[in-house]
This record gives C-alpha cells, sequence and structure tokens, in this order.
C-alpha cells in the first residue's frame, strides 16, 4: 500500500460490519489488530391480525352479553353496522343457545298458558295434559323458527340472520327500515337481499306444525296463519329493538373487533 491513511472495511453476512482506520507511514509494517464481528441486530416487524372468524367470534361474545334488563337474551342484534358475517357452525350455536336459554321456556309457558286460557287449539283439551301438549307445539315452533330460519336456510343462502340497529334518522326513517327488515336482510357478503332465509323458514316451520298441532287446526290455513304470526311478531320486535330495547339493554357495544 502506498503511504498515507488507510480504511479497512470487514464484513460478513449476518455479522455487524466494522472498519479499521489509521496511516501508514513510508517504510512502515502496519499489523492491523484483531478484529471481532458481531452478530448483526435484526429487526422483525410482526402483525398480527384477526382472522375473519375470529372477528366474528369476539362480536357473537359481545351479542351474548346483551340482555334486555339484564336476563332477557337480545342475542340476534348486532349494533356494530358492519359486524362480520358468521360462518354455517357460529350460525347453527347461536340458534342452539338461544333455543336451550332458561328464559326461552319461561316465556314458552307463559305462551302456552294463554293460550290455555283462551282455549287456542281446543284439540289439545284442558288441564295439565292440555297445558303440556300447548307447551310442547309452542317450543316445537321455536325450535324449527330457530334451527331453519335462522341457521339452516341462512347457511344455504349466505345471509345474516341478525337485526342491525340503524339508530339514526329520522322516527319515518327507522319505522320502515324495521319493518323493511322482515322482508330483507344482510347476505354474508354485506349487501342487502331479500330474506329468503326468514320468509322460507317461518313457511317451513309452520308446515311442520302440521305434524303435532290437533288435527282440526292443520292446513294451509295454520301454516299460513303461523307465516303471518311471524312475519307480525318480527316486525313489531323490530321497531322495538329501534326505539326501546337498546335503552333497555345493558352492555351494549357497537365497537370492537372489525373486519
Amino acid at each position: 500500500m502506498a503511504p498515507g491513511p488507510f480504511n479497512i472495511a470487514i464484513s460478513a453476512p449476518g455479522f455487524a460490519a466494522q472498519a479499521v482506520t489509521g496511516e501508514l507511514h513510508a517504510g512502515e509494517a502496519y499489523t492491523v489488530p484483531p478484529v471481532t464481528l458481531v452478530i448483526s441486530t435484526v429487526t422483525t416487524e410482526v402483525d398480527v391480525t384477526m382472522s375473519h372468524v375470529e372477528i366474528a367470534e369476539a362480536q357473537i361474545k359481545e351479542e351474548e352479553k346483551q340482555r334486555v334488563l339484564g336476563f332477557v337474551p337480545n342475542y340476534y342484534v348486532s349494533y356494530v353496522p358492519d359486524a362480520a358475517s358468521l360462518n354455517t357452525k357460529q350460525k347453527f350455536e347461536l340458534a342452539w343457545k338461544t333455543t336451550i336459554n332458561p328464559i326461552t321456556f319461561a316465556l314458552t309457558g307463559a305462551a302456552a298458558g294463554v293460550e290455555q286460557m283462551q282455549d287456542q287449539y281446543g284439540g289439545y283439551g284442558q288441564g295439565a295434559q292440555g297445558y303440556g301438549k300447548r307447551y310442547g307445539a309452542t317450543y316445537a315452533d321455536v325450535v324449527t323458527g330457530n334451527f331453519i330460519g335462522a341457521a339452516l336456510l341462512p347457511s344455504l343462502f349466505k345471509q345474516d340472520p341478525r337485526y342491525f340497529y340503524k339508530g339514526t334518522g329520522s322516527k319515518k326513517s327507522r319505522v320502515l327500515y324495521a319493518l323493511a327488515n322482515s322482508f330483507i336482510t344482510k347476505g354474508d357478503n354485506g349487501k342487502w337481499q331479500p330474506n329468503y332465509s326468514g320468509l322460507m323458514g317461518s313457511m317451513a316451520a309452520g308446515g311442520i306444525s302440521n305434524l303435532y298441532y290437533p288435527a282440526s287446526d292443520r292446513g294451509a290455513g295454520l301454516t299460513f296463519e303461523n307465516v303471518a304470526i311471524t312475519i307480525a311478531a318480527g316486525s313489531a320486535a323490530n321497531i322495538l329493538q329501534e326505539f326501546l330495547i337498546r335503552k333497555l339493554t345493558p352492555n351494549t357495544n357497537s365497537s370492537g373487533p372489525h373486519p
């Protein structure tokens, strides 16, 4: 090397580079001191995100905390407008949890009691036996409605069985929205579409009810009566959801994980 300043760079893959500098004089023999390379520091950025199924599961857990007056389940309402769609397993699990909830049994008992007082479906008779038959029929309606209209058909048609709370706009627009939700629903793709699941589920449940209602009450009339009752009850429930039920429901959550 020619005399003068010098700079020696030492590097190896995976190690931090080192440099040795100095000045070489004429006729000088220069010995470079030992150089130790250290392993280089690698910064790795990890982006952790939840999967679509995990987001939906987290949102369901929040919905399961929604209880009117603190104890009546309000599972089938989403206060998250862009909630993640449910997969088939989640739809059936939600239907199952609703069906076996103690409040469902209590409300079924109350409905059967009203029917007995009014002597509806007289073929069942009166007394404990008549009440038991009415209770069984009413609960069977709940089971078929939940599993066919809110799980099986929504899975086949890829539709969401939940009511999506609006909460904004004029009273008229919210009433119309609530009524319309008996006939339209969100698809799993997030777009609004005809509520095939709900309407066909009501007809299927009404048709199945002909298997266990008194022979004198069976027929197409029973099927369409049950469909009309289901639509009317659903519309009324939607209106209550818009204007009253949220005020009576603690632990409602409009935030949380999003898709």
